[in-house]
């Protein structure tokens, strides 16, 4: 979903940052769900965010999108931002290609949106209505629209969620190569620790409103379950969720 450009309490980043949060805090009837946040997101880094429920990950996605303002703190962003939500969010009676060019029309938005469909690879669907795709389908949409404002940071909020198994591979494997074709800075907040390996090169986990642990993914892309380094990572963050071994396993 794209969003508009530059709300009063934000700014324009300068070069290394795309993104810059100095001492946020956000609460809720007096409960801080974030509480002094210090972060810096490069430009082209993909992020993860995880944490349990109610750790403050969708607030913080929320504040970088400016959906919500904070109570303290400063947030710099690029001032291009797109949001893909966990669901597609598609206008059910506008066709496909308008989904992606919302608010544009012409011949100069549908051959845009085009090409944007051809990136997600449904170059085939441009005429279609939302009601007429998959799940997965929808999203891929959503992540064209995301995408063809060329946005200086990318905010996901579990965009896969509602998917099956075989299609958030697809997915996963779609989002790598978007990202690496116009590497935007990537926000991403998910509950799935191998979700955030696969796609990450850091990743974040919060609790009691803060940054608990920040850890870089020293693997290369495409990432494989069976390495081991894999594996080791995924069993420390799920020992700082609070998940042990044998929980995992089931």
């Amino acid at each position: 979903m794209p969003l508009p450009d530059q709300r009063a309490s934000f700014a324009r980043p300068a070069a290394p940052a795309a993104v810059l949060l100095k001492d946020v805090s956000r609460s809720f009837a007096d409960r801080a769900v974030l509480d002094q946040i210090n972060l810096t997101i490069r430009p082209g880094e993909f992020v993860a965010v995880l944490g349990p429920s109610g750790t403050g990950k969708t607030t913080l996605l929320r504040l970088l999108a400016g959906l919500d303002q904070v109570d303290a703190g400063s947030i710099i962003v690029p001032a291009v931002r797109s949001v893909v939500f966990q669901e597609p969010r598609l206008v059910p009676a506008k066709r496909v290609w308008e989904n992606v060019v919302l608010g544009r029309r012409g011949a100069a938005a549908r051959a845009r949106a085009g090409t944007a469909l051809t990136e997600v690879g449904l170059a085939g669907h441009a005429d279609a209505w939302p009601s007429t795709l998959s799940g997965g389908e929808a999203q891929r949409v959503a992540l064209a629209r995301a995408l063809v404002r060329e946005p200086g940071l990318l905010l996901l909020d579990e965009p896969f969620a509602a998917l099956d198994a075989l299609t958030r591979i697809k997915m996963h494997d779609l989002v790598l190569q978007l990202w690496q074709r116009h590497h935007p800075a990537v926000v991403l907040v998910t509950h799935d620790v191998d979700e955030a390996i696969l796609l990450a090169d850091r990743i974040l986990v919060l609790s009691n409103g803060a940054i608990g642990v920040e850890l870089p993914v020293g693997l290369s892309k495409p990432r494989d379950r069976a390495d081991p380094l894999f594996a080791a990572l995924r069993a420390q963050l799920l020992a700082e969720l609070g998940v042990g071994a044998s929980t995992a396993a089931h």
